[in-house]
């Protein structure tokens, strides 16, 4: 049976990394009930349709993103799925259809172009999210300051733009999902009872090179992952809980204790995630990223986490040699 999963593709989605983001949840959060879980930056919903899928006591969830066309597609997806699908696959035969590179450029730039003028009805402003998003160089989503997307063609031969089993199965999912476009603090009011966060901000840069949070024209900058940890502290102080993921400046500069000191106060632990989007080939692979959160049993209980077990392989190796 086919699961629900991300319907686009998203720098810094967490599909690679749902097994240690599952070992880091409360302990007993399979035990809560009437969960509300909240994630204030959706993004490519990996972490979402997980959880929705895999706790039925989440009773209602609540997504927000600040880039608005992101928005309207996961209502598109949850309100119109068919409508969507149809509209995706007219866009997606005629492209295909195209048999020279030029052809397809063209038709993409002028998509690119269409989509930029941001009067679109949302069954037609998702379909060329969807399209532009299966098309363009990496699967990136860019904007400028004015908010125009701006990523160049990509030279796919066969994209898959329309792929109507995943549409209807997030949107039967994300019907218990209430979709907004906000700054990610008007997410507070909709917490009550049992209720989880998980934020998934745009990572601070490791570089000058690396920064890819480009995703709406507002900047994320470290003045924003202060204000981010200030209302992770209004969470905290309310009585709810929250897992926050991001990138770990220490594995790049040991001396950068930019997060271990604004997170001091709650957990820190260190993952493995490998990243894929860097242009230069011998800069793809494996990196730490953090992960935060305000209490302290997790269901990985007291065994070793990845990081550790993978720091560790080749002791492992050589124990299983020797009892063999």
């Amino acid at each position: 049976m086919a699961k629900a999963k991300p319907f686009i593709k998203w720098v810094g989605g967490k599909s690679q990394l749902i097994e240690q983001l599952d070992a880091q949840l409360p302990a007993d959060f399979g035990n809560w009930e009437n969960v509300t879980y909240i994630e204030p930056f959706v993004g490519g919903g990996a972490m979402l349709f997980y959880m929705l899928q895999r706790y039925p006591n989440i009773q209602h969830a609540i997504i927000n993103d600040i880039n608005p066309d992101l928005a309207t597609c996961y209502r598109t997806v949850r309100d119109t799925p068919e409508q969507l699908i149809e509209s995706l696959m007219d866009i997606e035969n005629a492209y295909l259809a195209l048999e020279t590179e030029d052809g397809r450029k063209d038709f993409f730039m002028a998509a690119r172009e269409r989509y930029n003028e941001k009067n679109l009805d949302p069954i037609e402003n998702s379909t060329k999210f969807f399209f532009l998003n299966r098309t363009c160089f990496n699967g990136l989503y860019r904007v400028n300051k004015k908010g125009l997307f701006n990523v160049p063609f990509g030279k796919y031969s066969n994209p898959t733009i329309c792929d109507p089993e995943t549409i209807r199965k997030d949107s039967e999912l994300l019907q218990r999902v209430e979709i907004l476009n906000s700054d990610f603090e008007a997410t507070f009011e909709h917490a009550h009872g049992n209720t989880l966060f998980y934020f998934d901000p745009p990572y601070r840069p490791l570089s000058d090179t690396s920064c890819f949070n480009d995703y709406s024209k507002e900047a994320f900058n470290d003045d924003a992952q202060i204000r981010l940890k200030e209302y992770c502290d209004r969470i905290h102080e309310a009585g709810f809980r929250f897992m926050l993921s991001n990138s770990d400046c220490k594995g790049k500069n040991e001396e950068d204790n930019f997060f271990d000191v604004l997170y001091g106060a709650y957990q820190i632990e260190r993952v493995w995630a490998s990243r894929s989007i860097n242009s230069n080939p011998e800069k793809r692979g494996k990196l730490t990223e953090i992960l935060v959160h305000n209490y302290q049993d997790t269901k990985s209980n007291n065994q070793p986490n990845l990081f550790q077990l993978a720091a560790n392989e080749n002791t492992q190796i050589v124990a299983m040699a020797v009892n063999q």
